[in-house]
């Protein structure tokens, strides 16, 4: 059994900066400032990591009740930002014949691990036309702050709804990122980079991955990665 887990901005969806602008409201909302955000990459964080870091660049204690204030204003900004508009979420090539050809397999089970905050993973999948009730397990920034903490709570919950011990090297992360790279690395899972955003190929495969794609439009050789 492989859990597969993905991650979402910029691996399976382009949500067109939703994201970055409804937290940017959220935190002049919630705090008056936005802090130094024209100056930080999101990419590779997790929701909560962003406001810490930014509450921080602006002078301020971010407080787990700070923090949490600022998140659940971002989740109802979320949506309107979604309906923006202009705006156009887009699904990367070969997401849709990805998920497809793994969610037919009895020996795979299709999960997210993503920074984002579950409401507004949810929000942003909607957005792009894919469901959220596909993916059966899934850890997100409104789990844990630190991203590397992430894999084990996905492990865990793909146990329980397995009924049976997943082994660390059966988890699959699959993401766009260095840090989607390395972020397992604790409990052995195997990762799978996919550069359709910020990072090349060869970045990918140098933060640790077992192989990286360009995109997931090769779906024999995606799937041939994730049981290799």
């Amino acid at each position: 059994m492989r859990v597969v887990c993905f991650d979402i901005d910029g691996t399976l969806i382009r949500s067109d900066g939703a994201g970055r602008r409804a937290i940017r409201r959220a935190l002049v909302d919630v705090l008056g400032t936005t802090g130094p955000i024209d100056e930080l990459r999101f990419d590779g964080r997790t929701d909560g990591e962003i406001v810490i870091r930014l509450a921080e660049g602006a002078g301020l204690d971010p407080t787990p009740e700070l923090v949490a204030s600022v998140l659940e204003r971002y989740e109802k900004l979320l949506p309107e930002e979604l309906v923006r508009p202009g705006f156009k979420a887009t699904v990367y090539p070969g997401v849709n014949e990805t998920l497809d050809a793994l969610e037919r397999r009895s020996d795979a089970l299709l999960g997210l691990l993503t920074g984002n905050v579950v409401g507004g993973a949810r929000h942003k999948l909607e957005a792009a036309g894919l469901r959220f009730e596909r993916f059966r397990v899934g850890a997100f920034g409104s789990d844990h702050h630190v991203r590397a903490e992430l894999p084990a709570i996905a492990r865990r919950r793909a146990a329980e709804l397995l009924a049976r011990d997943v082994a660390g090297g059966d988890l699959v992360i699959i993401g766009d990122t260095p840090a989607d790279m390395t972020c397992g690395n604790g409990i052995g899972a195997r990762a799978i980079g996919v550069a359709t955003a910020a990072y090349s190929v060869d970045q990918l495969m140098e933060a640790g991955a077992c192989v990286a794609f360009e995109d997931l439009s090769d779906t024999e050789a995606v799937v041939k990665a994730v049981f290799g």
